[in-house]
């Protein structure tokens, strides 16, 4: 059985497609997956499984989340193994890799698109896209960039997640305790 971890995008935001944790465990341990752990309410689980293929539980869990909770959200799905490459790959500085996020893409953006959006630059802000993961870190706090995950998904054409250092670093502690 292999370990994945699973991100969903708009879940228990400001109040919008409220998704109790508790129940969203019960819902994904009854559709067959193991060992499935929540972590925070914004919608990070562990979990094991014994399908072989990302896109496929990507595609499970979606079904589950209309049927049960009544939308469709996107959701980005990693082995333990792909994400800690994309934690260790992260291009800051120790120091500022702390303070970054991880925006998660669900593919590998066109290579064109990826050399103009490079090309955009904003004060105190760096960003690198590296394969499936955009780094980002702001030097004044990620609330008061004028980085927009939503403008960068749409020219990138794919669809993203964002997580910061913390969160990521403990899905990965999650992760490897299953």
């Amino acid at each position: 059985m292999k370990t994945y971890i699973a991100l969903i995008r708009g879940i228990n935001v400001g109040g919008h497609k409220k998704v109790p944790m508790a129940i969203l465990r019960d819902v994904l341990n009854n559709a067959g997956f193991k060992a499935v752990k929540t972590y925070i309410q914004s919608g990070n689980i562990v979990f094991q499984s014994l399908e072989n293929n990302s896109k496929t539980i990507e595609e499970t869990i979606q079904k589950i989340m209309e049927s049960h909770f009544g939308f469709l959200v996107p959701i980005i799905v990693k082995t333990k193994e792909e994400l800690q490459v994309i934690f260790d790959a992260c291009i800051f500085s120790e120091d500022k890799k702390t303070k970054s996020y991880f925006i998660l893409l669900d593919q590998i953006p066109d290579p064109n698109i990826v050399k103009e959006i490079h090309a955009i630059t904003f004060e105190n802000e760096e960003f690198r896209i590296v394969n499936k993961c955009l780094y980002f870190y702001s030097s004044t706090g990620y609330g008061r960039t004028k980085f927009n995950m939503n403008s960068f998904e749409k020219k990138l054409e794919v669809n993203a997640t964002s997580r910061n250092y913390n969160t990521i670093k403990k899905l990965l502690e999650l992760a490897l305790a299953t």
